[in-house]
């Protein structure tokens, strides 16, 4: 006993898989339950549950297993958490933690068994002193000698903890396509294995792409005709034309203005380019947050508080840049002074609609990726035209 818990679990597991059964009686009989949790954990679900009817103790058996069973719930939902369909029947515990030292033969024998007693055939994982290394497929357990072992034929399985973050998670799912992922425990062990093409069914390859925010079709690729690209597109396009003439409907209210201080006009793109970047950033941070379920717009008060204050706080370091850039090259610290407070109440602005828009286009039933670009540049366009040539009337003239 004083050798066995001198070794690492996974070591443990390893050891107990080899030993007598008669030793693995006496073993499980001295260690402490929580150590047998330890010891269980590791194990494949099989080899779990024909070890567990070897505790003598009913009641004892019983905690063990309502533990089990409590630990891996939690760990399981904890992982799920990438998006709040996501059930722990995603979650795959059909497979066999065998080692690299066994045969083909055993491993056939192994997965027999299994196959009696759950109907399915199981995936083969392997480990060496307990540690996971790859996997066996059935294609090479077909066609290889009964006598080969199976550290020579594994290949390698992707692997992620069940702590990771949620863009790890995605990202994970999202480049083994058609594969597996192995779900891991803190202490390496395997906790399930979750297909990749039942992951991103639920939640899509990416949460928002390129495509979308563009307003183009997913389909359209570059060798398409002109005429295909252009039925895709046109829509798109009319409607951000009126909206463009809405914003250049605000500018022609400040002609006067703008015929008498000549420089204004060389500042306009820079508040209406600012304006756009800083809101496209909260979009597609919000699009992101709807898509994975973490906010909508029953929850969404404090998550559009923190992006009005993130472009608050852009809006101050960007907006004294600008003012001292604009008294400098012009001559005129006033005017440095009106486009820094127009930077500021463009950025909240942004803020505001970049987070507000795609929640009330969800709501509505619309996609917010395709559809609320369009109407949060405007938003910052118009608003910010607003607030800078408003300004420069009541402070300039």
């Amino acid at each position: 006993m004083g050798i066995f818990r001198k070794l690492s679990i996974p070591e443990q597991e390893a050891v107990f898989e080899i030993i007598s059964p008669h030793v693995q009686q006496n073993i499980l009989e001295r260690l402490k339950s929580s150590e047998i949790i330890d010891l269980l954990d590791q194990m494949d679900m099989q080899r779990a549950g024909n070890t567990l009817p070897r505790i003598k103790n009913k009641s004892r058996r019983i905690r063990i297993i309502s533990r089990l069973k409590s630990d891996l719930r939690e760990k399981a939902e904890y992982f799920l958490r990438f998006h709040p369909k996501a059930a722990i029947n995603l979650l795959n515990f059909n497979y066999l933690f065998l080692s690299g030292y066994s045969r083909i033969s055993e491993a056939a024998d192994e997965i027999d068994e299994h196959y009696r007693e759950v109907g399915k055939l199981p995936e083969v994982l392997v480990h060496e002193n307990g540690n996971l290394v790859g996997e066996v497929p059935f294609s090479v357990l077909v066609r290889e000698n009964n006598s080969e072992l199976l550290k020579k034929h594994y290949v390698p399985v992707r692997t992620i903890s069940y702590q990771a973050g949620i863009d790890e998670i995605i990202s994970s799912f999202s480049s083994s396509k058609h594969g597996k992922v192995v779900v891991l425990d803190k202490d390496k062990s395997v906790i399930g294995i979750i297909y990749s093409d039942d992951a991103l069914a639920l939640i899509g390859s990416h949460p928002a792409s390129l495509y979308n925010f563009a307003g183009v079709s997913e389909n359209e690729r570059v060798f398409d005709s002109a005429s295909t690209k252009v039925s895709h597109r046109y829509k798109w396009l009319i409607l951000n034309l009126c909206t463009a003439l809405l914003a250049a409907s605000v500018v022609s209210l400040f002609e006067d203005t703008i015929s008498q201080i000549v420089m204004l006009a060389v500042f306009m793109p820079i508040i209406a380019g600012m304006g756009g970047n800083a809101a496209t950033q909260t979009l597609a941070v919000v699009v992101r947050g709807i898509t994975m379920g973490e906010i909508s717009i029953k929850n969404a008060y404090p998550g559009i508080l923190k992006e009005v204050g993130a472009g608050l706080v852009n809006g101050i370091i960007n907006g004294i840049l600008v003012c001292f850039v604009a008294a400098f090259w012009t001559g005129n610290i006033m005017l440095g002074v009106v486009i820094g407070i127009a930077m500021v109440f463009n950025l909240i602005i942004a803020g505001l609609f970049g987070s507000l828009v795609p929640l009330i286009l969800k709501s509505m039933g619309k996609d917010p990726a395709t559809s609320a670009t369009i109407f949060i540049t405007t938003a910052t366009d118009v608003f910010g035209f607003l607030v800078f040539l408003g300004l420069a009337t009541l402070v300039l003239l």
